[in-house]
């Protein structure tokens, strides 16, 4: 998406596309696609001969099911946080890198990588927090399944508080606090690298 091709702006419109629409409207698109009797995953599986999965339902994979929806529903704002830390890097390093013998791999290992560090860094802090805190996602696809196993701190503090015999909102706002502490530590985490990344040596 870096590189200058025909239809690069549609291209780039198109990946933007899953991350501007609404969470639940793509959760429920998985639970389609995850659906035991008529999902298209169950009915690619069974066209390579593999038995169906209750990929909601079972507990060795709703987990997993969970974490596939949220890396994808982040993917399009990693790949724009990642073109922008490209687009910073000026063509002249590469220029010199080409000089030294430096291509292909090596380029890329020597030069791209350290130098779009910062932006993995920024995307990786972005994603944890913004998926940790996603409950439209955890709540679409797992709301079939009882108890608390499979909840992210979110959908449980709202289950304590509305939807078990508990019905403890005290408890869940304490679970509140907790939450915001736990963002507020991966911040601090963030900040004390990039500060490190700033130091001169």
């Amino acid at each position: 998406l870096n590189e200058a091709f025909p239809g690069r702006r549609l291209v780039r419109w198109a990946l933007i596309v899953p991350w501007a629409a609404s969470l639940i409207m793509t959760s429920k698109l998985f639970v389609w696609i995850y659906d035991y009797y008529f999902g298209l995953l169950n009915r690619v599986m069974a066209a390579a001969g593999l038995a169906p999965m209750d990929w909601l339902g079972d507990d060795r994979t709703v987990m997993g099911a969970m974490i596939a929806v949220g890396v994808f529903v982040s993917l399009p704002f990693t790949t724009y946080v990642l073109l922008a830390g490209l687009q910073t890097i000026p063509g002249e390093v590469y220029e010199a890198a080409r000089v030294d013998g430096a291509a292909g791999w090596r380029s890329y290992r020597w030069v791209t990588l350290p130098l779009l560090q910062p932006a993995l860094l920024v995307a990786t802090v972005l994603n944890l927090i913004y998926v940790f805190n996603s409950f439209p996602i955890v709540w679409t696809l797992n709301d079939r399944n009882p108890g608390f196993a499979h909840d992210t701190m979110i959908t449980f503090m709202y289950k304590i508080a509305f939807k078990s015999a508990l019905r403890d909102v005290g408890l869940a706002a304490a679970l509140g606090v907790v939450n915001v502490l736990l963002i507020l530590l991966a911040v601090v985490a963030y900040l004390r690298v990039l500060r490190g990344r700033e130091e001169p040596v």
